[in-house]
Order: structure tokens, then C-alpha cells, then sequence
């Protein structure tokens, strides 16, 4: 059974191609229910994975999307449709049972993507006693915070 990665993108360009992904996306999220298994675009081929299962969004947040992959996110996939469309994203994912924990964009081409790795994970511990996290002399009743706190300084480095 594989891990859930969650992936929210969020598509920046020119209203129509924003409009055509959105159709893209209803699309595929109508075949999915249909078919009961992952979808990819029609234009990308079904050679490497990356489908996408339980896609979602938020009445009147066009280009905002949120959805499930298979154990890492599909930022390959998410740059073919980009490339597509003629767009930027940003896409935020997380797999914490395997310490997948990131961010990437694009943006004039280049994808850039920065990501939490081992050591950045070791900063922080649980205390199973008072079910809470502690981080740089502070507590934390949960761990996102953290990794959020994490994931931007290393952001802000690149």
C-alpha cells in the first residue's frame, strides 16, 4: 500500500490558460471518479507515474488545486503541464511518513525545488510524555509549524 503525498499547486498565468486547466483538472478529477483509479493529462504519457488521485478545490479558486500522489509529489508532471499551458506554479507537498516535506516552483522556465532533508528533520523531537514537539526552546502541540519554519529559512538561503 503506498503513502499518501498531499500536493497543493497553485497555477499563475494569462486567465485562459488558467481557465483551460481548470478544465483539465475537472476533467480529470470526473474520469478518476469514473474510473476509480489515478489520471494524468491527456498529453503527457503514462510512462513514469505521477497520476493524480482524489484531486480538489475550493469553490472560486481557480488555478488552486489540491490532491494526492503516490509516495512523492509529481513536480515533473506539474512542469509538463506548466510547459503546456505556458504558466508558473507553486507546489506545496508533504509525505511525513517518509519525511517528504517541500516546495517547488516555476517560474521562467527553471523549477526550483527546495525540500526538508534528514538533518533538517533532527531539529525538533516529540515528547510522548506531554504529546507535544519542541523546537528552538519552544513547544509546539503539532510539528507543521516547525517544518514550515524549516522549509522557509531554507528557502530564504536559496
Amino acid at each position: 500500500m503506498a503513502n499518501w503525498c498531499n500536493n497543493m499547486v497553485v497555477f499563475e498565468g494569462k486567465p485562459e490558460a488558467i481557465k483551460q486547466i481548470q478544465q483539465l483538472f475537472q476533467m480529470m478529477k470526473s474520469k478518476e471518479e469514473t474510473e476509480e483509479q489515478g489520471q494524468l493529462p491527456d498529453f503527457i504519457p503514462d510512462i513514469n507515474g505521477g497520476w493524480f488521485f482524489n484531486i480538489y478545490w475550493n469553490e472560486g479558486d481557480e488555478g488552486n488545486f489540491q490532491y494526492e500522489t503516490k509516495w512523492s509529489p509529481n513536480v515533473e508532471i506539474i512542469q509538463k503541464i506548466a510547459e503546456h499551458y505556458k504558466v508558473n506554479f507553486i507546489q506545496d507537498y508533504e509525505e511525513l511518513g517518509n519525511m517528504v516535506y517541500g516546495r517547488a516552483t516555476f517560474s521562467d522556465g527553471i523549477v526550483t525545488d527546495v525540500y526538508l532533508e534528514d538533518e533538517d528533520f533532527e531539529n525538533y523531537h516529540f515528547d510522548e510524555s506531554i504529546d507535544s514537539y519542541h523546537f528552538e526552546g519552544e513547544t509546539y502541540e503539532s510539528d507543521y509549524e516547525i517544518l514550515e519554519t524549516l522549509l522557509e529559512r531554507k528557502i530564504s538561503k536559496k
